[in-house]
């Protein structure tokens, strides 16, 4: 023991934390705020711990490119002792992460903690949601599996469509014009360097505001916030009826952080690791891919909404969200705390907690988006073969086998999730036509890694004769002049 002390006399003369240490510890809370109803952010914190110690251990053995991603993953499966066990724990614990911190954020939004003098507790509270989120949707990438490739699919279509900056977002996220190994290396980089170190950063100040300006008092009705006097008020609570977070607090947090891990643990023993399904495969249409659990409502959503609504709903939707939920605190930050007076904000807890469910269920059942299941055996009408040249039936032959028609009709038969094709040349230039094969964009996704360049070409070529009798098709000086 003296050997012990003499060491840690020595570290705390040079580092000096235990004052600090114990400050922390000791910081005053109010009496009725160390209950269960505030553990949801120590959980948080402590999913998040066992996402570093597992994501550091499968770092050791993943190989970030097109050609091994999956292998390595099926490898940690099936030939690693309890590599599959430790990829439960990764994909179950990133789940039970993102629900606790939407129920803490729940908690903290009917419990009045984002009102004054708590703004940016908040703020930083949301952006913790959401890169939490693109914690999730980085981690499904990452297993490179067919439901990773389309979900990544729809996730460059949705960024594509962003005004102006588009194109440049999905070449900044795919590392090119299709999805290849410079996509899972950037992904890579994203879900191990990037986002944890902003979570980290993130937490570091969330934590920081807390113990600076206090542990949320009980919201009791009729205890008004207001900014001239909280603080005053505030402090007169403390005095009177304050307890430190040491041992007070910590041990519901401690017991409650547990009980977590304890049921993290069991879902990755009885459930086992998520995928990965068959390698990724963009030619195969008997597929049924399905995103991770917390991104099913968006997969819901898009199989309800009309191809010309989605646009404007994905882009304008989620950013009036979000820019909701930054100005709350702003707009909302003095008045009532006690959600028994407050029945606007359970109403709306209640209706999106709903809407949400809602279309979560919807997502685990709907038909997939584009729906392929048009028969595309038919030979290509006579009609689109007459007089072309060598290189244009080339084309119509690539058209037919890479069974295109799944997704788009042509002389009325056909998919109908994509535009028909009859007059494609009139609206898209050859330079158009050909990004939107190499690339995607829309809802088409990228098709440039399954065609050679000849094919690329043959195809386009054949694409470029599909215009009414007498009409030219589109060009680029063409459309120059018109605009």
């Amino acid at each position: 023991m003296r050997v012990i002390t003499a060491i840690g006399a020595w570290l705390d003369a040079r580092l000096q934390l235990a004052a600090t240490l114990r400050d922390t510890m000791e910081h005053p809370v109010p009496r009725e705020s160390a209950s269960w109803a505030y553990v949801f952010g120590s959980a948080a914190l402590t999913a998040f711990g066992l996402q570093v110690a597992t994501g550091i251990l499968l770092a050791f053995l993943y190989v970030p490119s097109a050609g091994d991603a999956w292998n390595s993953l099926q490898n940690l499966n099936q030939h690693v002792a309890l590599g599959w066990f430790v990829r439960a724990l990764h994909g179950w614990g990133s789940n039970f992460m993102i629900a606790i911190v939407l129920v803490h954020m729940v908690q903290v939004f009917l419990f009045g903690a984002y009102k004054f003098p708590r703004e940016l507790t908040w703020v930083i509270g949301v952006l913790l949601l959401l890169v939490t989120l693109a914690m999730a949707f980085t981690g499904q990438v990452l297993r490179f599996d067919q439901d990773a490739y389309w979900g990544l699919g729809i996730g460059a279509s949705i960024a594509s469509r962003v005004p102006v900056a588009g194109p440049w977002l999905v070449e900044l996220m795919l590392g090119g014009p299709i999805i290849a190994g410079a996509t899972l290396s950037r992904f890579f980089a994203l879900h191990v360097f990037a986002i944890p170190g902003l979570l980290i950063a993130f937490v570091a100040v969330h934590v920081l505001l807390v113990l600076k300006l206090g542990v949320n008092e009980w919201p009791m009705p009729g205890r008004l916030v207001r900014r001239a006097t909280y603080l005053r008020e505030y402090q007169e609570i403390i005095h009177r009826d304050g307890v430190p977070f040491v041992p007070n607090a910590v041990w519901k947090d401690a017991i409650f952080s547990g009980v977590i891990l304890l049921a993290i643990g069991g879902c990755a023993l009885v459930f086992g690791p998520f995928g990965p399904s068959g390698p990724p495969d963009p030619t195969i249409i008997q597929t049924a891919p399905r995103p991770d659990y917390f991104f099913l409502w968006l997969y819901g959503l898009l199989s309800l909404l009309p191809p010309s609504a989605e646009t404007p709903i994905l882009l304008i939707g989620p950013a009036i969200g979000i820019a909701a939920l930054l100005a709350l605190p702003f707009v909302a930050g003095e008045g009532e705390k006690s959600w028994t007076r407050r029945p606007l904000a359970v109403l709306a807890v209640v209706l999106i907690a709903v809407t949400l469910g809602a279309l979560t269920r919807l997502g685990g059942a709907a038909p997939w988006s584009p729906a392929m299941n048009a028969w595309s055996g038919a030979a290509i009408p006579v009609l689109y073969l007459h007089g072309r040249t060598a290189l244009e039936r080339q084309g119509a032959a690539v058209f037919q086998n890479k069974q295109c028609r799944n997704c788009h009709a042509l002389g009325g038969v056909g998919g109908q999730r994509g535009p028909a094709l009859d007059e494609v040349a009139v609206s898209l230039t050859r330079g158009q036509l050909i990004r939107q094969v190499i690339q995607g964009g829309g809802n088409m996704p990228a098709y440039g890694r399954n065609l050679s360049p000849a094919e690329t070409t043959a195809l386009v070529a054949f694409l470029r004769t599909l215009h009414p009798t007498g009409q030219a098709p589109a060009s680029d000086g063409a459309r120059r002049e018109g605009e």
